[in-house]
């Protein structure tokens, strides 16, 4: 079996032996903790990895198979992503700040504490995900038309934050 090292070479310079690899391992590669940051990859496979705390931040992702991976707190900032697919994989706070996702397929994602701040995610499909509402964005994210979102999604932005100050905070003090 090859290291994660090996594995990251395979990626920058052998794609096809790359995804052969990858779907050889039995349940899935581990490429935890890894740093693919400022990567341009193509046509990559990464069915079931576990890429926890990895990095892709300022990286250009096309054609990328995210499918059935743990995501949980990887980096997309500032990336480009290009019709990639994370169908079934977990991207509980998975930061995609500042990145664009265009064509992007979600179906069967958690998304539980995603982060889309200032996120370009036009023409991205997120109607099958799941815990879209437990996500973070700010007025600058760009969503999709509501056809590819979940039905009880809401893609507007509020910044009153009333709604969470305690109505004992505003008492008066006799003193």
């Amino acid at each position: 079996m090859l290291t994660k090292e090996e594995l990251f070479d395979l990626l920058s310079t052998d794609i096809k032996t790359f995804n052969n690899e990858v779907k050889n391992i039995k349940g899935g590669a581990d490429l935890s903790e890894m740093d693919f940051s400022n990567i341009n990859v193509e046509g990559a496979e990464f069915y079931n990895a576990d890429l926890n705390s990895s990095t892709f931040a300022d990286s250009h992702l096309t054609n990328v198979i995210f499918d059935g991976c743990d995501l949980t707190s990887v980096d997309f900032t500032r990336a480009n992503l290009v019709e990639c697919s994370f169908n079934e994989s977990v991207l509980n706070g998975t930061d995609f700040s500042y990145a664009t996702v265009d064509y992007g397929n979600f179906s069967d994602a958690d998304l539980a504490g995603a982060i889309f701040l200032s996120a370009d995610l036009t023409n991205s499909d997120f109607s099958m995900s799941e815990n879209l509402s437990a996500c973070r964005f700010d007025e600058d994210t760009i969503w999709p038309d509501n056809e590819y979102l979940p039905e009880d999604f809401d893609a507007s932005y509020s910044s009153d934050l009333s709604s969470l100050k305690d109505d004992d905070d505003f008492e008066q003090s006799d003193y």
